[in-house]
């Protein structure tokens, strides 16, 4: 029990005061199994532009609230490489609710799949959501864990700044 509120506590203060940073570092080249049933990898999704890596699970609310953002922006900046992979952490046996859930909602994002949770060890993520946009070079531009309504201008800001994009122009939000 001390466990399962020592976990809340922290999510509930990475929620409140999400933490972001510039990293710098290059991304590993790791396989992704997508929800399709096809696999790719980091590198072969940056092969035409950006990509943004979102972890997070059918249970996590601020998760659900910050996709309908995060798919608007890979539709509207899809036409300058830009890409959305959202990493799923549910088990295995929360497989048909992800792919239900995906499915109502009409996203046209990547969803690849980690019920083991290999993924967000190697890339820190296994706090919900964390973000984690890559330039095209594979380098990590930029990071943010957690999402508070609002926050949405910011990530777009980041989107903007990695494809080299005039803030005033082609916003989807203008």
């Amino acid at each position: 029990m001390k466990k399962y509120v020592t976990v809340l506590l922290l999510l509930t203060c990475v929620l409140l005061f999400g933490r972001e940073s510039r990293s710098g570092r290059a991304i590993p080249d790791l396989k992704i199994k997508l929800l399709n049933g096809k696999q790719t990898s980091i590198h072969d999704l940056l092969k035409d532009g950006p990509l943004l890596i979102d972890f997070w699970a059918t249970w996590c609310k601020p998760c659900k609230k910050v996709m309908k953002h995060l798919d608007r922006y890979h539709q509207a900046y899809g036409n300058h490489g830009f890409k959305v992979l959202m990493i799923n952490q549910d088990t295995p046996r929360s497989l048909g609710k992800v792919k239900s859930y995906i499915r109502s909602q009409k996203h046209t994002f990547y969803v690849g799949l980690d019920p083991n949770q290999e993924t967000a060890k190697k890339l820190n993520g296994q706090i919900m959501p964390t973000l984690i946009l890559v330039d095209r070079d594979g380098t990590i531009q930029w990071r943010h864990q957690g999402y508070v309504p609002g926050e949405e201008v910011e990530i777009e800001r980041q989107i903007r700044i990695a494809l080299g994009l005039d803030m005033q122009s082609d916003s989807p939000d203008s």
